[in-house]
């Protein structure tokens, strides 16, 4: 190992890892999309296409309490670089061999597995390593990120679309395999023990559920996550839509997949000020604030499907940017929460809730599409949204009529 590995500024290891986070995501919404595309293909209904986007999740939350988990107690550039080779092989694996609903979850649930050894896994590696002023903003501008890699993978996939999806999915897989190695040898290897190591069973949540600050935020992440996900995997099939109802044309540049793209580039500068507003202010005020914006604004935005592209997709975009105004808040706040030895177990719960919830957003965001009169109906994509809204709406109720108990 190199000296300079060893002795990276706050400023480059967060740059690193953010770097390494952008191309270990390069699968992230491949699938999504192409999945007007694939459903046609492969004559899947609504909520089949959906159920192979919350497959993603449930890969995430099964492989999320052995990988985060693990980090309490192993090196966790070894967890890295296992978890990037997963991700490659179920991107590789898709492009290959997926030719129907149930090949398709089998290697979309590996890509989610190992996007589970990466996100939280790598920002354990930030926070365990950073020795600046602001932990919270190294934080913010890590998950702000997750972004950015979601906006390279749908442009990937856009742009390589006409060449056929297997190949979006060849692509797709090589930035795992850039990321991993990446981490394993800028990092210099840390004892567990100055990450505070736990003794305890690996799958022991309890001393989390007892933290009432961090269940509090992890809590806000699982309706958050609900949310966000299922706007993520829909979003470039509801473009589709819209441009298809508009008769709006125009390639690669103006397709549902782009159009999902720009939308996701705004998302991590929502996230970088709502976590400073939230430095600055009550982080519980901020963060109740946006959930209930996010959540009513999600009840009226799939009912602009018929009106001109440019009012959707700035009615969108103004949705999304509220979805992320809480996300790297609720995250920072987790991990200020977490107990000094439990900070493993804490982001395995709260990814392991967060990724849960995304799991079921597709799934029930189809469901509901199917049910109210399928993906040509207006009226269908409202209510789909609407389901999405409904999480946070009831979060926020919630978390006010704790406030008023006496």
């Amino acid at each position: 190992m190199t000296t300079s590995a060893r002795q990276l500024s706050p400023r480059n290891l967060v740059l690193l890892l953010c770097a390494a986070e952008i191309l270990s995501m390069t699968g992230f919404a491949t699938y999504p999309a192409l999945l007007p595309g694939l459903r046609a293909e492969w004559g899947m209904s609504n909520a089949q296409a959906g159920l192979i986007s919350g497959i993603f999740f449930a890969g995430y939350m099964a492989a999320t309490p052995v990988l985060v988990g693990l980090t309490d107690r192993a090196d966790t550039r070894r967890i890295y670089l296992v978890a990037t080779l997963l991700a490659f092989a179920g991107s590789l694996g898709f492009a290959l061999l997926a030719r129907n609903l149930w090949t398709a979850m089998a290697f979309q649930a590996m890509v989610g597995a190992g996007l589970a050894g990466t996100y939280m896994p790598g920002l354990r590696l930030l926070t365990d390593r950073f020795r600046g002023a602001t932990p919270s903003r190294a934080v913010a501008f890590y998950t702000a990120t997750f972004g950015l890699g979601t906006t390279g993978s749908l442009l990937l996939a856009g742009l390589l679309e006409p060449f056929g999806w297997t190949w979006a999915f060849v692509a797709a897989a090589l930035g795992p395999l850039l990321a991993g190695p990446l981490v394993f040898f800028s990092l210099a290897p840390q004892p567990v023990a100055a990450s505070g190591g736990s003794t305890g069973f690996l799958f022991d949540f309890r001393p989390v559920l007892r933290n009432r600050p961090a269940m509090g935020y992890i809590l806000g992440y699982a309706a958050h996550c609900w949310e966000l996900f299922g706007l993520r995997s829909w979003m470039p099939a509801f473009f589709a839509f819209s441009l298809g109802l508009t008769a709006s044309g125009g390639g690669f540049w103006l397709s549902g997949a782009t159009l999902a793209a720009w939308i996701n580039l705004i998302g991590p500068v929502a996230s970088i000020f709502g976590n400073e507003a939230a430095v600055r202010r009550s982080r519980r005020t901020v963060v109740l604030a946006v959930m209930a914006a996010s959540g009513i604004l999600a009840c009226l935005v799939g009912f602009s499907a018929a009106l001109p592209i440019l009012v959707v997709f700035l009615l969108m975009a103004v949705y999304f940017l509220l979805v992320m105004g809480d996300s790297a808040a609720l995250t920072a706040g987790m991990v200020a929460a977490a107990e000094p030895g439990r900070k493993g177990a804490a982001m395995a719960l709260h990814s392991l809730l967060g990724f849960g919830a995304g799991f079921l957003a597709p799934l029930a965001f189809g469901g509901v599409l199917d049910l109210a009169g399928g993906n040509r109906s207006v009226t269908a994509w409202g209510f789909a949204f609407a389901v999405l809204g409904a999480w946070s709406l009831i979060g926020v109720v919630w978390a006010l009529r704790r406030t008023q108990r006496p």
